[in-house]
């Protein structure tokens, strides 16, 4: 499987946001707890709608959760 070419920052926001789990997340997101962590290890490419679901929980504009990967992906 191929790296996707973005990063994340969900499990520090997790952390910041009083240690919240990523059952909670999913929960509050509409997603398994294994998807939350499949998205965090970057094995799994979240939809759009829920990597904007994940950006509003932690008040966040979607580019300060989601980090475009300028080594491993195509920036042009």
């Amino acid at each position: 499987m191929a790296k996707l070419p973005f990063t994340n920052d969900i499990r520090t926001l997790r952390f910041l946001a009083g240690e919240m789990t990523q059952a909670e997340l999913g929960e509050k997101i509409g997603v398994t707890r294994q998807t939350i962590a499949a998205i965090e290890q970057g094995k799994y490419s979240p939809s759009l709608e829920a990597a904007f679901r994940i950006a509003h929980i932690f008040g966040k504009p979607l580019e300060e959760v989601f980090l475009w990967d300028t080594e491993s992906g195509d920036a042009d």
